[in-house]
């Protein structure tokens, strides 16, 4: 049996286009070109039966070394804490004050697009810093 070696996220939400949009600028990703014989990804949308107008979307890392990030919209809000979250590694190699610092101020970037802290949990003697976020649907992901 073959190993694989590729991955695919994908995220329930409300607003799949305006989600994955704010995780390509939390992680630098690219969003998928616009299809053949469309100008836009609304004229796309637009060219859609209604119900499947804006029912998903999709974002990948533009090195191809992450996985995509696929959106889709659900009916239903999001009711209960992740029982998957991303790890944005924004301080790799980095400790104590150094890496709080770090931490902090891809906390500010990520708060201006819409991100909301929920707690930095401050080093102790087994683990470095790091700061519990939430996306803009309510998704749990942590800085570290």
């Amino acid at each position: 049996m073959a190993t694989i070696r590729q991955v695919q996220l994908t995220f329930d939400c409300a607003e799949p286009e305006r989600l994955a949009r704010f995780w390509c600028e939390v992680l630098g990703y690219v969003v998928p070109p616009v299809p053949e014989g469309f100008a836009t990804w609304a004229d796309y949308q637009r060219s859609l039966p209604p119900e499947e107008q804006d029912a998903w979307f999709a974002c990948s890392d533009p090195s191809g070394a992450g996985p995509r990030l696929y959106f889709q919209r659900v009916p239903e809000g999001k009711t209960a804490k992740n029982r998957v979250h991303l790890d944005v590694r924004a301080g790799i190699g980095l400790v104590g004050e150094e890496r709080l610092a770090t931490l902090e101020a891809e906390r500010d970037r990520l708060v201006a697009l819409g991100a909301v802290c929920q707690r930095v949990m401050l080093a102790d003697e087994e683990n470095e810093s790091c700061i519990v976020m939430q996306d803009i649907e309510g998704n749990e992901f942590c800085l570290d």
